[in-house]
């Protein structure tokens, strides 16, 4: 599986390096993720649990950096096991300035194997996409928190709920105010 992408982060590129170095930032940012632990400068363990087509899986995996270029590039390479099969790969990240901060793009090699292999290809790289959106919409929100930028699933539900039940209020108000407008209308037709 290839997966590629970019992600525009209106920060200077060594600040969007340190957070991709720092274990808490990443810890909250990946998707699922219930344990991130820094066992080196380079190293790593994770645990994460997702769902991937009928499954739900919980990985735990070991995570390196490697050819590190401060503050311009690494590659990470890992590899994780879970009940329903396991995954490996390497990704390569470039962080590049430009007018309005860094472009972080990305070029992602993996292998899956196991049941998980057996939901599809298809499914397989929706659901990897899908999580990389995720991640670097958090990481984002983390590292260059902005009124309007969402750092979590639970803030995007509150917030739908939220303009939900004022879209719900704004209509009820419009209702009432056109029933009152309507009976001023009538008093006033048989009062004349």
């Amino acid at each position: 599986m290839k997966l590629t992408g970019s992600y525009q982060i209106n920060l200077e590129k060594q600040k969007v390096w340190d957070a991709l170095n720092d274990s808490e930032v990443l810890k909250n940012a990946i998707p699922g993720c219930d344990e991130f632990k820094k066992n080196s400068a380079t190293k790593f363990t994770a645990t994460a649990t997702n769902k991937i087509g009928p499954f739900n899986a919980t990985f735990t995996g070991d995570i390196e950096l490697k050819d590190l270029n401060p503050p311009n590039s690494y590659k990470i390479s890992g590899s994780g096991n879970s009940p329903v099969g396991f995954a490996s790969g390497e990704a390569i990240v470039n962080l590049e300035d430009n007018e309005s901060g860094t472009k972080l793009t990305y070029n992602v090699e993996a292998n899956v194997g196991g049941k998980i292999a057996q939901v599809g290809s298809r499914l397989i790289d929706m659901t990897a996409k899908k999580m990389a959106d995720i991640f670097f919409k958090k990481f984002s929100g983390f590292i260059d928190p902005q009124p309007d930028v969402i750092k979590s699933d639970d803030a995007i539900d509150n917030q739908a709920s939220i303009k939900k039940n004022n879209i719900k209020s704004l209509n009820k108000k419009l209702i009432y105010s056109l029933i009152a407008i309507c009976l001023i209308i009538t008093v006033y037709y048989f009062l004349a």
